[in-house]
């Protein structure tokens, strides 16, 4: 039987602490959540999950990634999943940590799903569409090589955190960056993603948002992934915190809102109590499993139309 690592009593307690607070210090906190994550992670499952690595899709460093295989014979195509960090446009890395944010992949590996860790090119080096362009790239190569990764070409999903949220937003609802045949997705997972721009006072990160979309605010509505939702939006499934980084909470029932009016229905919808916005991403692969059962069911029940 695997056994899972707990939240500790004591992380719990941080968390419920620096929750009401964590606006007053996004980047320390964010910080402190990831060494604590860390530490719980080291305990976590990582057998039956075969990584491959040295994979590219461009010349930058950063433009490359991993493929987290489920150890099985079975040769019935899987689901594939491609994930997204953050870093508020301008910092970041898959690699954040030698756990996150491999623990995501382990988790949906574990399950069954195939899943690429993905690298992106970051502001202000790369500014906008670009982090969205590399994002259509990996894409891109899933689909080519569905067959020799064992995956369902109409079973690929696209799964962002915070601004990687806004880059696979803008490659999934703003049609100008999808290729000719379209996004070519089966859904969309969203987690505490950012998916308006903004330049708002009360916006901790709106100067890292202008390095990468530039310092015209009158642009800002058209660049934003949540202005390009319609009716034939890709199934979207959504996730924020409790204590999220400011407004990232408030942008996310937006996308819901703009996603269940052009759509007639609503999307799933995830609001996880006692979370933080990086706590969200760092529990996957923990005894604590409530948002990654619900996105399990999402991928299981959807596939490309």
């Amino acid at each position: 039987m695997t056994n899972f690592p707990e939240i500790p009593t004591e992380l719990r307690e941080l968390m419920a602490e620096i929750g009401p607070k964590w606006a007053t210090d996004t980047k320390g906190h964010v910080r402190l959540m990831i060494d604590k994550f860390s530490e719980v992670l080291r305990h976590s499952p990582t057998e039956g999950v075969q990584v491959e690595t040295g994979n590219s899709y461009g010349p930058h460093e950063r433009q490359a990634f991993e493929v987290f295989h489920p150890a099985s014979s079975d040769r019935v195509p899987r689901p594939g999943l491609i994930f997204v960090h953050g870093g508020a446009f301008t910092e970041g890395s898959r690699h954040r940590t030698e756990a996150i944010y491999a623990n995501v992949l382990y988790y949906f590996a574990r399950h069954g799903i195939v899943g690429i860790n993905a690298g992106y090119r970051l502001a202000p080096e790369a500014r906008y569409p670009e982090a969205t362009r590399d994002i259509a790239s990996v894409v891109q190569w899933m689909r080519t090589n569905a067959v020799r990764l064992n995956i369902d070409p109409n079973r690929i999903f696209l799964m962002g955190h915070s601004a990687g949220g806004a880059h696979v937003g803008s490659y999934a609802y703003d049609k100008r960056h999808q290729p000719a045949g379209g996004h070519g997705l089966a859904g969309v997972l969203i987690i505490s993603g950012r998916v308006r721009a903004d330049g708002r006072a009360d916006n901790p990160n709106a100067r890292r948002v202008a390095e990468y979309y530039g310092s015209d605010l009158s642009t800002y509505d058209d660049l934003s992934p949540v202005s390009h939702v319609d009716k034939n939006s890709p199934p979207t499934f959504i996730a924020c915190s409790e204590f999220e980084n400011p407004l990232i909470d408030v942008y996310c029932y937006e996308l819901a809102h703009r996603l269940a009016s052009a759509k007639g229905r609503a999307p799933p919808l995830v609001w996880l109590k006692g979370h933080n916005h990086t706590s969200i991403i760092g529990h996957f692969n923990t005894a604590e499993d409530t948002l990654g059962r619900a996105c399990l069911q999402f991928i299981s029940e959807t596939r490309r139309a």
